[in-house]
């Protein structure tokens, strides 16, 4: 679990920037429900998710552990287990407590981690974007949307559920060529909370006892 996290989070995922050698092509209706969400999202001075972060293979989820995200504009702070990935809308710390190693890295635009929302913003360039129907998903009635990549990048395909009513995202699931699937199922959501002026800081004088790379 521990090494599938590292490569979710601290590693990031490679979901973006790969280049293209055919037309891409999304289907009009889940290009609606998608920039729905993301105008909805957009609005909001900050956003909270507690979500469930599950891992396996062959379409099969075998562990969970909760998570959280906060965000606020480009910045965010994602938490699963002991691995934390900060975004201070310059660099990101990715922070493992167990291994007690901090690094340091500015956004390159060629990878992401797996977020909540992190999607909303890859669709567009990198997907070919298809509307499924309608599935349940937690008792949601959920529009069904399915991303596959326009060029290899690692990934098979995306599910992203979505609420329409309140224009949320229910359910993200990732699934790798190499068969480990990652699903993300969101079971709290929060929005224009007062957060701590340093939520999205990374202090270094608490880590002093840790490893601290910047790459």
């Amino acid at each position: 679990m521990r090494n599938i996290i590292s490569k979710v989070i601290a590693g990031s995922l490679v979901i973006g920037a790969v280049g293209f050698a055919e037309a891409q092509k999304i289907d009009a209706k889940a290009k609606k429900i998608l920039d729905d969400i993301t105008a909805n999202y957009n609005s909001k001075k900050n956003s909270y998710f507690k979500f469930s972060f599950g891992t396996g293979l062959n379409g099969q989820v075998n562990k969970t552990e909760p998570g959280i995200y906060y965000s606020a504009g480009d910045k965010y702070k994602l938490k699963i287990m002991d691995t934390e990935q900060i975004f201070d809308g310059n660099k990101i710390y990715n922070i493992n407590a167990d291994d007690m190693e901090v690094t340091v890295a500015k956004p390159n635009g060629s990878s992401s981690m797996f977020s909540p929302i992190n999607y909303l913003s890859t669709y567009r360039n990198d997907y070919n974007v298809t509307y499924n129907g309608k599935k349940n998903v937690n008792g949601v009635n959920a529009d069904f949307i399915k991303l596959t990549p326009v060029k290899s990048n690692g990934i098979q395909y995306v599910y992203i559920f979505v609420d329409s009513v309140k224009k949320q995202i229910v359910k993200l699931e990732q699934h790798g060529n190499n068969k480990d699937v990652a699903v993300i199922a969101i079971k709290e959501y929060k929005e224009n909370q007062t957060l701590d002026p340093n939520m999205f800081v990374f202090d270094k004088n608490k880590f002093k006892n840790y490893v601290i790379t910047e790459l």
